[in-house]
């Protein structure tokens, strides 16, 4: 089984370093992460200029681009051979609820799905972020699951792993999103040559967390797995817009 690994907090990253480690105890993996952190990047490409491709001494690829140029590089581009899965991650914290509209965790494994292949998200969520461990063995037991079995279409998996050790977890659950209250404003600071900069603020705390959401999930220590789509049609406007353009 092959297996291309990506991320969006960087080739030098400690939770991509302990996934790979774990994932080539069961599969050929090759690493193509971004050269530095790009949190937050969601699917965006970079059109204005040519990436380049290096390797660092530890046998990872990055790219000077986006989680999403890293995958769309490697797949159409450096790899010989399709891979039979793209894993992202394992990100350090929380990809839930809204978060997935920004994530570049979650893009490069939407990237992988968009090209036809089954893609996993994974992320650690706690404050500390000490048990990269029992995340890395909940993708490989993931992906060993997807190895036993064929599907007739790729999924595309959004996995947040509670920041205990395994033997803490509760279980695991398959989940939808949950929602959360808007962002909190932007923080607004000067510079030392007086210049006023904003910072993003906090993402809002959780609004709809009830049973089946990926954070009363992990309220509970389990393992929270959302299947995603990308069609993003509102179904249910189409007939009350037809009817609004009808007007014109």
């Amino acid at each position: 089984m092959r297996i291309l690994i990506s991320n969006d907090d960087g080739y030098f990253a400690p939770g991509l370093a302990c996934l790979a480690e774990h994932l080539s105890k069961v599969a050929e993996v090759v690493v193509v992460a971004p050269e530095r952190d790009r949190s937050g990047a969601s699917n965006s490409l970079t059109l204005d200029r040519p990436l380049k491709l290096r390797r660092a001494a530890n046998g990872f690829y990055y790219v000077n681009g986006t989680p999403t140029d890293c995958v769309h590089l490697a797949v159409t581009g450096m790899l010989e051979q399709q891979p039979d899965m793209v894993v992202s991650g394992i990100n350090a914290g929380a990809n839930m609820g809204d978060d997935t509209i920004y994530s570049g965790t979650v893009a490069a494994a939407t990237e992988g799905f968009l090209l036809g292949i089954p893609s996993l998200a994974v992320s650690l969520v706690g404050r500390e972020l000490k048990y990269y461990e029992t995340a890395a063995r909940i993708t490989t037991e993931l992906v060993q699951r997807f190895a036993a079995q064929e599907f007739r279409q790729p999924w595309l998996l959004n996995v947040n792993v509670p920041d205990v050790p395994y033997e803490q977890l509760q279980g695991r659950e398959v989940t939808h999103l949950g929602k959360r209250h808007k962002a909190e404003p932007v923080i607004k600071a000067l510079t030392p040559s007086g210049e006023t900069v904003y910072w993003v603020g906090p993402a809002g705390k959780a609004q709809d967390a009830g049973a089946g959401t990926d954070f009363h999930a992990l309220l509970g220590q389990r393992v929270s797995v959302t299947p995603l789509q990308i069609d993003l049609t509102q179904f249910n406007q189409l007939d009350a817009v037809q009817h609004w353009l009808g007007q014109l």
